[in-house]
């Protein structure tokens, strides 16, 4: 019964905590689509999308991709005609850029600083555009879409466009509570029941290559599986519960920043007629080679630290 009851109140804890971030962020957000200002930022960065490989309609699903979530910058590369090439390059910059204010949001709970979540963020998205851009030379042909998105019509006041945000935002957190609450029971289960000190040591290999301490395997495993927002709660939670440190936490968010939610990331780019294998490898290789180059040069820092206190 006590297990049950610790697992409830940890998911309440943890949906209250998160929900906060994303209630007013995605009801802004929402509302900010029917304002100049998104169309605003679209034409203060297209002139940017030369450097990517990418025409200037391209800045839409991006922005709209990085302002709300993947689901809205996919439905923006369905609007376009884009050559095979474009869309990939959209499609991984996306995956390592997206939802950037709710999932800022909450990396800035788990405790990871603001620069490192930009930086690793929109580094990664802007270099490996650059990159692909000037090593893949085919896919010159016009991408053929599996699905087309459902038209939806607009609000057609500031009243409607508010209960829409309203409506978004509500739909958000009871979507997180309903993935956050059973997670966190499942959780308090292993815990009590002995199998969580088997899934870290099952994940030893991984957060050993990594740098990372093993009561952090858990946070790697549920963003590798539900992804940054949906992962977070048992994030906090290890931070809090469990003694990750804020190296770890960190080290654990930049490998997650190029590879959470790893199936289902991938999976909903098959309709827009790309090769997903290089995609799912990108972001794979990515996330080991960023995260383990990092891991070493802290652990560097550290001891030349230890050295200069030490003489």
């Amino acid at each position: 019964m006590s297990t049950l009851k610790n697992g409830l109140k940890a998911g309440l804890k943890t949906t209250w905590t998160l929900g906060k971030v994303i209630f007013p962020i995605t009801l802004i957000v929402t509302m900010l689509q029917f304002t100049p200002v998104l169309p605003f930022i679209i034409d203060l960065v297209s002139p940017l999308m030369g450097l990517f490989g990418l025409s200037g309609d391209a800045a839409i699903p991006l922005v709209l991709g990085n302002a709300l979530n993947l689901y809205a910058g996919i439905a923006g590369i369905l609007s376009l005609d884009l050559t095979v090439k474009e869309v990939f390059i959209l499609a991984v910059m996306l995956s390592f850029s997206h939802n950037i204010f709710i999932e800022t949001g909450v990396a800035l709970k788990v405790g990871v600083k603001l620069w490192v979540v930009l930086v690793v963020r929109f580094g990664l998205a802007a270099l490996s555009g650059i990159i692909i851009n000037l090593v893949w030379k085919g896919g010159g042909e016009i991408a053929q879409y599996g699905f087309a998105p459902e038209a939806a019509a607009d609000p057609e006041s500031w009243m409607g466009i508010f209960l829409l945000g309203l409506e978004k935002a509500t739909f958000g957190v009871l979507q997180l509570a309903m993935i956050v609450i059973p997670l966190m029971l499942m959780i308090q289960i292993l815990k009590d029941k002995g199998y969580l000190q088997r899934i870290s040591d099952g994940m030893g290999p991984l957060t050993r290559l990594l740098g990372i301490k093993k009561n952090a395997s858990l946070t790697l495993a549920s963003g590798l599986i539900f992804g940054l927002a949906m992962g977070a709660g048992v994030m906090i939670q290890a931070v809090q519960e469990d003694g990750v440190s804020k190296k770890d936490a960190t080290l654990a968010f930049i490998f997650l920043v190029a590879c959470h939610a790893i199936v289902e990331d991938t999976l909903i780019f098959i309709p827009l007629g790309i090769p997903i294998w290089p995609l799912f490898l990108i972001r794979l290789a990515t996330a080991l080679v960023l995260t383990i180059f990092v891991s070493y040069v802290w652990r560097k820092s550290e001891a030349n630290r230890k050295e200069v206190y030490s003489t």
